[in-house]
């Protein structure tokens, strides 16, 4: 009999979860990344509540804990670097804390036998018709599957050509931030320092290489624009934004403009009325981001990865039934977690 052909557009975290579970589920599984090579960007990811049974269910729960940073908290401090509160490790960092970059990396190796990466490529057109899919792709030649999935972000390129303009689906959270890293001036040890203000916070920490200080310089924006820039007008809005602060600021300002790993983007949610069309299927940030505010995308990748699966596996394949049950399941979820990323945008100087 032949198996069933199933292409995801994404190989950061929801894309190889749910390759995983289709693979073991009797589908061959093709996974198009646009990356040259499997992502070793990112700063730190965190799990809550049901995402450890799907680490679990995966048998890769002892080894992504491996990577915990034991983060222990994070001062509150003001204008002029003054402690003002502290904050619990769970605040930021979860139940469990890692790397972006082991988790994606674990996350390939437990896969990469059974499924097929393509790495820089990308999708380029898709036309659905009764049997199947038709996709076109930027370099290797067109392919015909029974099922597409976009596992591939907030501005995901499967929800764009499949369900429309980013526009009309992005609810942006009113702020935008820079991230980089420099060395550990402050000699930071698994803790963090959170300058907040009206319009304007910065977060320090360091975890993981105790050389190394991450820096998160988030700022009030009236739209998310700025994510389509490129990193000189980036940085030169970043710089408008604190203009005139001190503490660490000026010279976090300096150091930015050499940092190797600086990269951009605004807090968004991805509010859609449908997370499928035919047999296309959205999983993840590409179909319901909550926002980095919410502290929740890891868990809903994971999540939503294994529900959705878990669905077309219950229907012996059925599309049409699976895709509005893994909606219905997890909808409430969702929407719990949006709620919570658009309350923690406001603290922090977002709108709702």
């Amino acid at each position: 009999m032949t198996r069933p052909k199933a292409l995801i557009s994404g190989a950061s975290v929801a894309g190889p979860v749910l390759a995983y579970f289709l693979q073991h589920n009797g589908y061959d599984v093709t996974v198009v990344e646009r990356a040259a090579a499997v992502r070793d960007s990112g700063y730190a990811v965190d799990f809550r509540g049901a995402a450890f049974d799907v680490l679990r269910e995966m048998k890769l729960f002892d080894q992504v804990s491996e990577h915990n940073t034991r983060m222990r908290g994070t001062t509150l401090v003001d204008g002029s670097g003054a402690e003002i509160g502290q904050l619990p490790a769970s605040a930021f960092a979860g139940e469990l804390e890692v790397p972006k970059r082991e988790l994606t990396r674990i996350l390939h190796q437990a896969t990469a036998g059974d499924v097929d990466y393509v790495f820089g490529d990308s999708i380029t057109a898709l036309s659905q018709h009764e049997s199947g899919v038709a996709v076109e792709f930027e370099h290797r030649a067109a392919g015909e599957f029974d099922l597409l999935f976009g596992a591939d972000g907030v501005y995901s390129n499967v929800r764009r050509l499949g369900f429309g303009p980013d526009d009309e689906v992005l609810r942006h959270l009113g702020m935008s931030g820079a991230a980089f890293s420099t060395p550990n001036y402050l000699g930071l040890d698994h803790r963090g320092l959170l300058r907040p203000g009206p319009d304007t916070a910065a977060y320090l920490f360091s975890c993981g290489d105790p050389d190394r200080l991450t820096v998160s310089l988030s700022f009030a924006t009236a739209s998310p624009e700025l994510d389509r820039r490129g990193r000189t007008e980036q940085e030169r809005a970043v710089r408008a934004a604190f203009a005139g602060q001190n503490w660490e600021l000026p010279r976090l300002l300096d150091t930015m403009t050499g940092a190797d790993d600086f990269s951009f983007g605004s807090s968004c949610q991805v509010q859609l009325s449908q997370w499928s069309r035919g047999r296309v299927a959205l999983v993840g940030d590409a179909g319901y981001c909550a926002a980095p505010t919410s502290g929740m995308g890891t868990s809903q990748a994971l999540i939503g990865a294994r529900a959705l699966a878990h669905h077309l596996a219950t229907t012996g394949g059925d599309h049409k039934t699976a895709f509005p049950a893994y909606e219905t399941q997890l909808r409430p979820y969702v929407a719990d977690n949006q709620a919570k990323g658009r309350q923690a945008a406001m603290t922090l100087g977002g709108a709702a």
